[in-house]
């Protein structure tokens, strides 16, 4: 061997190891950094729970990205936190839906932190062999999450700041004192659907044929309205909307141009330690104003056949699924068909426990029983192939799931349900709505369960919003 060749040789070796001692020293500053990552908490007395809520929410405004997370306080025995708001990135990730579990996997690891994002439905393709090819107005990424700077824990009559830099904890508490809960007004518009009546029966009723030939029992089939060109106050349509209709996991969610506005009532998937919980919810009937009709109401929901076959068909899709990853003979249903009375409608609400096998993680649970039954129907991967075929309309983020996940690894993980999704850069406002399709479904009837399930978002849009919150 030349000494020429030798020098090549000594360059290329050099090269490497200088390659590898610069990656290394990525690495450990990387580690380093998130060992000695720290969060400063400080506790605040509140006199006025509602008034400061108000108060954070239109302080936050100046972010280009924060999640509000609420719980209304509804007595609700799983609940954990009155509600939540983070804010101000320090990290992100989003992606497409091809290989997003696995780059959310890593960033969970890598960070051991407060994360809170989204899951769109649409990850059903990074899952299983499928595939989503309706018209997609909203141009959304399938799945995003964010480590916030700025952390707001509300329970009772206390607010907790969680932060990175100990120093903003007091002047942004002065800051939000100051703050006065004041919002703009927004435009009443109308919507349009995607469907015609007609249109929507000719649908379902095909839907059922595929149930009374055994391709599927059960099929969650929505319907889009849209308003194009439109400009809204986001933040004064959530206040309004949530002034009529508190939910226990509503949530209002910026990241930049995109828009969350939520009132769901339902449960994807909670985490603590490893117990695991999931409410799916199937069922609905109107309220009253008159106490004895409601009661009758929630009465005869209780004793709907069809109502509770629905309910029972997707509590043990759901318990199949939680099946996978939980320890054996674990998974129960601690509640079944139980009626939950809303402001909007009264709702018929399973849950059902596990208990995490040690060799599985939390987001192991997640992929197990996403996307949820609740908004597929059964057997889950055969609904979701028709599901595409008769809609119209990319889901995306509704029917997904937004939430946070802890630095501990625990999650809780709503339904994005009876929400509002609004592009301000395109003006394009979504609202979809379903219902379930059996065999005993009647077209007709699921028609007027999607007009009294839009209702209360459609009444928000026609009357402009209160000025004050």
């Amino acid at each position: 061997m030349t000494a020429c060749n030798m020098s090549q040789i000594s360059i290329k070796k050099n090269n490497y190891l200088v390659l590898y001692l610069k990656v290394f020293t990525i690495f450990v500053i990387y580690q380093t950094l998130i060992i000695l990552l720290k969060r400063f908490v400080k506790k605040f007395p509140l006199t006025n729970t509602a008034h400061f809520s108000s108060q954070l929410l239109c302080w936050v405004k100046k972010f280009e990205v924060h999640l509000w997370l609420d719980s209304n306080q509804y007595q609700h025995k799983h609940s954990t936190y009155g509600s939540i708001l983070a804010a101000d990135p320090m990290s992100e990730i989003s992606s497409p839906s091809t290989g997003s579990f696995d780059i959310l996997q890593r960033y969970i690891k890598l960070k051991k932190d407060w994360l809170f994002g989204y899951l769109s439905y649409d990850l059903k393709n990074d899952l299983e062999n499928l595939d989503s090819s309706n018209a997609d107005s909203l141009k959304l990424p399938e799945m995003y999450f964010f480590q916030p700077k700025k952390i707001w824990i509300i329970e009772s009559n206390c607010a907790s700041a969680h932060y990175t830099n100990q120093e903003d904890i007091e002047n942004d508490w002065l800051e939000i004192q100051n703050t006065q809960p004041i919002s703009e007004t927004s435009t009443s518009l109308e919507l349009k659907p995607k469907f015609t009546k007609q249109e929507y029966l000719d649908a379902a009723q095909q839907l059922i044929q595929h149930i009374h030939r055994g391709d599927i029992y059960e099929v969650n089939f929505c319907m889009e309205w849209f308003a194009e060109q439109c400009k809204i106050v986001p933040l004064s349509v959530y206040q309004q909307l949530n002034k009529i209709s508190k939910t226990p996991f509503a949530a209002y969610f910026k990241k930049r141009e995109h828009y969350l506005i939520c009132a769901s009532p339902e449960r994807f998937l909670k985490k603590t330690n490893t117990r695991l919980i999931s409410q799916p919810i199937k069922g609905t009937a109107k309220r009253d104003p008159d106490d004895v009709l409601d009661k009758s109401y929630a009465f005869q929901l209780v004793n709907n056949n069809k109502e509770r076959a629905e309910n029972i068909m997707i509590t043990d899709l759901v318990r199949n699924d939680l099946s996978r990853v939980a320890k054996k003979r674990t998974v129960q249903v601690s509640e079944l068909c139980h009626v939950y009375p809303f402001e909007q409608v009264h709702q018929m609400i399973t849950t059902i426990e596990a208990e995490l096998d040690s060799s599985f993680d939390g987001l192991d649970a997640i992929k197990a029983c996403f996307p949820m039954g609740s908004m597929t129907g059964a057997p889950k991967i055969k609904a979701m192939k028709l599901i595409e075929n008769y809609e119209q309309s990319k889901r995306g983020l509704y029917s997904g799931s937004v939430g946070y996940f802890t630095p501990k690894g625990d999650f809780d993980f709503n339904v994005v349900i009876r929400s509002m999704i609004y592009n301000a850069k395109k003006e394009y406002l979504s609202i979809q709505v379903g219902s379930a399709l059996t065999a005993a479904a009647n077209p007709i009837d699921e028609f007027q369960e999607c007009q009294l399930k839009v209702k209360a978002l459609k009444e928000v849009l026609r009357y402009p919003a209160l000025t004050k919150a």
